[in-house]
């Protein structure tokens, strides 16, 4: 369950809001019309957070999957000179420390 209520009327009903956020509700306080927070209990909080942590590794692993399974071009990318203008471009960077 949720609901809405201003900030000047959460301000006044601080006690109340957080029997409400104890018992699984989840307030959401706006300001001019706009949604500027929402009160929920640190174990929902927490859910949610592993619960997108969990979906961004899941497309990581997919894309390391995908990478593991793409086949490698046989000639490479890099001409000898870009190579040799990289190699020019690290090595005065780091003579330069």
């Amino acid at each position: 369950m949720s609901s809405t209520m201003t900030v000047s009327k959460a301000r006044a009903a601080l006690p109340q809001i957080l029997q409400r956020v104890l018992a699984g509700e989840e307030v959401t306080i706006t300001r001019h019309g706009e949604p500027v927070a929402v009160v929920v209990r640190p174990d929902t909080l927490r859910a949610r957070r592993a619960t997108e942590r969990l979906s961004d590794a899941d497309r990581v692993r997919d894309l390391i999957a995908r990478g593991r399974r793409a086949k490698l071009h046989r000639r490479p990318t890099l001409s000898e000179q870009q190579a040799d203008e990289l190699l020019a471009d690290v090595q005065a960077a780091r003579s330069s420390r």
